[in-house]
């Protein structure tokens, strides 16, 4: 088992990756849909096509894989942590099935839905469906947060 001392800069090269990860993973979910509000506004329908044509790949070719490498590279700080961390604690076990969700949201909900969205042809609803998933997506990080901050046991 890999372990170095929490403080240590193996283990603080991890966390910084881990937190980078997560950084590049949802900065879009917050960015996007404020984008989307204010170009409808400003331009009509056609606008907030262009902009969902811009974000549909980006989620399976950046977004989601970075919230694939900020969950491994979680789990290999915890690893490096040595006997401050273990699977068998309560808030390790919530914050695996926390991430999977997010995974599950991000690439079997939100993708498609932004395909669909940035379609030319009508897709009716797709638009709320991003916008649903998207905040679901908020939900579950605000859930990953607090587990991750107050640890419960």
């Amino acid at each position: 088992m890999l372990v170095a001392d929490v403080g240590s800069f193996p283990y603080n090269l991890f966390l910084l990756v881990h937190l980078f990860a997560v950084f590049v993973a949802f900065a879009p979910a917050f960015v996007w849909p404020v984008i989307r509000v204010t170009m409808r506004r400003a331009g009509g329908a056609s606008l907030p096509e262009a902009v969902a044509r811009q974000i549909a790949p980006n989620n399976l070719m950046i977004y989601g894989p970075a919230l694939v490498v900020a969950g491994l590279f979680g789990i290999l700080t915890m690893l490096l942590s040595g006997d401050t961390y273990d699977f068998s604690d309560t808030w390790v076990s919530i914050a695996l099935v926390l991430w999977f969700l997010m995974l599950a949201v991000v690439f079997v909900l939100l993708a498609p839905a932004e395909r669909k969205a940035a379609s030319t042809t009508d897709t009716p609803g797709a638009d709320a469906r991003v916008n649903m998933f998207g905040g679901m997506l908020h939900l579950l990080l605000v859930l990953q947060l607090i587990v991750m901050i107050w640890k419960p046991s």
